[in-house]
């Protein structure tokens, strides 16, 4: 191996423990990135991330919800998994289910609710807006979110956009060259 590619690695794996939160391990991944393993370490609240981050493990902690924007930061973030915490299916968590609806649906189905009551031994993806409401935020409901209907909507004001552009364009006069 080169050194270069060894001073590479290790230069990586250096940035990856210096931002490293305490509770957590990371590891420099080889496509760049770091994977943040927090894993069974009884977090009761999501620790600072660091930007680089690709893979998130959170499994077995004790999280009931995550803050709004927590993940906002980390663009690179691909793989995340968060199964095995009591998670508080109220207002708190809208954020992150809206977050795991448009980047990871999956996961939203690897989730149970801890509570409160009604919400208990659910998925937070079988709450209705209302159920997990209340705090300011507003769920789409199915009616107003990515669907065929919004599609089909969509369609009717382009469609309808384009009649008007093409028909104020005919009723522009055309100038006329002046004789010579």
């Amino acid at each position: 191996m080169p050194a270069w590619v060894a001073l590479l690695l290790f230069w990586a794996a250096a940035e990856a423990s210096e931002d490293c939160p305490a509770a957590c391990a990371c590891r420099a991944l080889d496509t760049m990135g770091l994977q943040v393993d927090c894993r069974g370490r009884g977090l009761e609240v999501l620790p600072a991330l660091p930007a680089p981050t690709r893979e998130l493990l959170l499994t077995n902690n004790s999280l009931q919800s995550v803050p709004p924007g927590a993940f906002d930061h980390l663009p690179q973030l691909q793989a995340l998994d968060l199964a095995h915490n009591p998670w508080r299916c109220d207002c708190g968590l809208v954020y992150l289910r809206l977050w795991l609806e448009d980047r990871a649906p999956e996961q939203l189905l690897r989730l149970r609710c801890a509570g409160p009551a009604h919400a208990a031994d659910r998925t937070p993806a079988q709450l209705s807006g209302s159920e997990l409401g209340g705090c300011g935020w507003t769920l789409r409901e199915s009616w107003a979110g990515p669907g065929s209907w919004w599609d089909a909507a969509l369609v009717v004001v382009a469609a309808l956009g384009l009649a008007l552009l093409v028909s104020l364009l005919c009723t522009i006069p055309v100038p006329r060259a002046s004789p010579r």
